[in-house]
């Protein structure tokens, strides 16, 4: 009985915590982190874990040295909506190994391998969103490889090997990026009706066939840079609903209105990397609804045909990108300095009225009654592509005096030191115009510029919170990842400035997540956040890191938390009370089994007996066999002296036996 009581208390006690272990949650995998999703950053093994908790719903697996897969490695994870598997050593996708991922919306396979795509690569995957396949050795496409893919919005497939590619009939694609291939392009390979975006840099276009966007009549974006374009090709103006065009880093020299003249929706236009000079006539009007300009790296000749530009862009509040990088080439005066911080004036342009002063400091022009007079671009016939020579000097310097001989009358003597210009005011005067640094009639006369002041631009930050509530900091990457394409993950490190554990966490993710959301955070609290590549130190750099304060939780929020946190002391408590009635019940069961035991063990032994009056006074009472049991000899001095008081002799009258003889009261003790 004994044995039974003790083994019951471990039988229970393991049936309490298989009760429970559902509510702490599965095991992690070694070399993981693991929270609302699965993040195996510093594992390195050939395969993908295994004994995955079966509720996962996010699994990046990047960066893990994986080298194979198989379709048992996902059995179980019905709930997966996310598989990174990014970065990896994957040389091929065998057939049906994503089929028990019946959930899966999103499929990371970039920066791999990988060499061919066979039909029954992604069977199964009925509701796949986005399949990202860059960065990989793709040189050919099974022409049923993406028939089940019926629920596509986004494939990416640029930086391969292909030649060509299956004709694609995905009714729900928003997204095809095709760069850095060397793929013929047709009018039949694009059965998308509803493609919004449509990327085709560096594949090596000279030309684009006219019908070739005819049928995107959804298309808003279109990129055509890094290519062989030396003109805008006819079939751009066919998608009138552009929004976004790229044609960068192409060898264009000009613009023609007759080519951009159908885009009138354009939001957003890169012209950068060319050879322009400037902007065809109107351009203004050719995009009312441009808000973002990208014209760096070109040569521009700044001159009065281009000084609109500068006042357009600020009236119209139109972000030009990269102002550090959009230069004047020409003039010589004007050559280095930024076109956007140019005034009227500094572009040479001709008085068109008395009230219109040439050498006013202001860039406001006065209005005119008169009819305003243009002053044709200067011809570049002459002049050398590399750095500017006297001889070219000489050649922009007629030019320009040549074109404002009508408006402006010169005298024949050279009063004016250095070459200035002369000129003939209202009242028939003579008066020279200045450059800056002189003074007087003539110009002989230094004056002391002030000294410009020094201005700090404020860099603009690479990493940008966007939407801040309570508990939760998204943050934009794409300015930080954009600026830094050799890296392959990100590291953002975050701290709470407000609170006392000020502890640094840090999360590691892949560069493809151009925002991400912090959650779980402090209400009412400031953190610091920087972002810094996976693997490296971190930079240290102002625009790398970032403040942003959480706001305060609403009602609703703390009792939320209220509520939830009763609900945890609850358990707790529960199971805090149910272990303590099991040990009390162990303990009394124990207890009881233990007194049993010694309560049988007195039943069959008379030394556990309580002693006769008699045997009290020394005298055992009524022996059968008629004889005294002899004491046994012992040790008195651990006994004591008081044994010496049972051992007196033993009268014949005072016990009738068969054959009594004198002895010694046997001892019990």
């Amino acid at each position: 009985m004994d044995m039974i009581c003790f083994w019951h208390l471990p039988f229970l006690l393991v049936l309490l915590f298989t009760q429970l272990a559902p509510a702490l949650g599965g095991k992690c995998p070694e070399g993981c982190f693991c929270s609302d999703s699965i993040f195996c950053t510093q594992r390195q093994s050939s395969s993908v874990p295994q004994d995955l908790p079966t509720t996962t719903k996010h699994l990046y697996l990047f960066r893990n040295g994986i080298e194979a897969l198989s379709p048992k490695e996902f059995s179980g994870l019905t709930q997966l909506v996310m598989l990174d598997l990014s970065q990896n050593k994957l040389s091929e996708l065998p057939d049906q190994a994503f089929k028990p991922l019946a959930s899966l919306r999103n499929l990371d396979l970039s920066s791999n391998q990988i060499t061919h795509i066979t039909q029954d690569s992604f069977s199964g995957l009925v509701l796949l969103e986005r399949l990202y396949l860059y960065s990989n050795r793709i040189q050919s496409i099974h022409p049923a490889a993406f028939q089940d893919l019926e629920q596509l919005l986004e494939l990416k497939l640029q930086e391969n090997l292909l030649t060509s590619v299956p004709e694609l009939r995905l009714p729900m694609l928003l997204l095809l990026d095709l760069s850095f291939n060397h793929i013929p392009l047709g009018a039949t390979h694009l059965n998308t009706p509803h493609l919004e975006s449509l990327k085709l840099a560096g594949m090596g276009l000279s030309s684009l066939d006219k019908e070739f966007l005819g049928g995107l009549t959804n298309l808003r974006e279109l990129d055509l840079s890094k290519n062989q374009l030396s003109t805008v090709p006819q079939a751009v103006s066919a998608a009138r609903d552009l929004t976004g065009l790229s044609l960068a880093s192409n060898p264009l020299t000009q613009l023609l209105r007759e080519d951009l003249q159908e885009l009138n929706a354009l939001k957003e236009l890169d012209v950068s990397g060319l050879k322009l000079q400037g902007f065809p006539q109107g351009f203004p009007e050719l995009f009312p609804h441009l808000v973002q300009l990208t014209a760096a790296e070109n040569p521009f000749n700044c001159v009065c045909s281009l000084s609109w530009l500068p006042g357009w862009l600020k009236a119209q509040d139109v972000i030009l990108k990269h102002p550090g990088e959009t230069r004047c080439h020409f003039p010589p005066r004007n050559a280095g300095k930024e076109l956007h911080r140019l005034e009227h004036t500094d572009f040479g342009c001709p008085v068109t009225t008395p009230a219109a002063s040439v050498t006013s400091s202001t860039s406001e022009v006065l209005p005119s009654t008169s009819q305003p007079v243009t002053m044709p671009a200067i011809p570049l016939a002459g002049l050398t592509n590399g750095p500017f020579t006297e001889k070219d000097n000489k050649a922009l310097s007629s030019a320009e005096t040549s074109s404002s001989k009508d408006m402006v009358e010169t005298t024949d003597e050279p009063l004016c030191s250095d070459g200035d210009i002369c000129r003939v005011d209202q009242q028939s005067s003579l008066e020279c115009d200045c450059p800056p640094g002189a003074l007087g009639p003539c110009c002989m006369n230094e004056e002391a510029l002030p000294a410009p002041e020094e201005t700090t631009a404020n860099p603009e930050p690479d990493v940008i919170p966007r939407e801040v509530t309570a508990t939760t900091i998204q943050l934009d990457l794409q300015r930080y990842v954009a600026m830094r394409p050799y890296i392959q993950g990100v590291r953002i490190t975050y701290r709470n400035l407000s609170g006392p554990d000020r502890r640094p966490v840090q999360l590691n993710f892949p560069t493809s997540y151009l925002k991400y959301t912090l959650r779980g955070l402090r209400p009412n609290s400031t953190y610091s956040i920087c972002v810094s590549p996976h693997g490296e130190p971190s930079e240290g750099d102002a625009r790398s890191c970032t403040e942003a304060c959480t706001s305060g939780a609403p009602q609703s929020v703390l009792s939320e938390q209220q509520a939830e946190k009763g609900h945890l002391t609850t358990v707790l408590g529960a199971t805090l009370a149910a272990l303590l009635v099991l040990l009390l019940v162990a303990v009394i069961a124990g207890t009881i089994c233990h007194l049993q035991r010694r309560r049988g063990k007195g039943q069959g032994d008379p030394d556990l007996g309580e002693s006769l009056p008699l045997e009290l006074g020394g005298v055992k009472a009524c022996v059968d066999n008629g004889e005294l049991l002899q004491k046994q000899p012992e040790n008195s001095a651990s006994l004591g002296p008081s044994i010496r008081d049972y051992e007196g002799p033993l009268s014949l009258g005072q016990c009738p036996g068969n054959n009594n003889t004198a002895t010694l009261k046997p001892s019990y003790f």
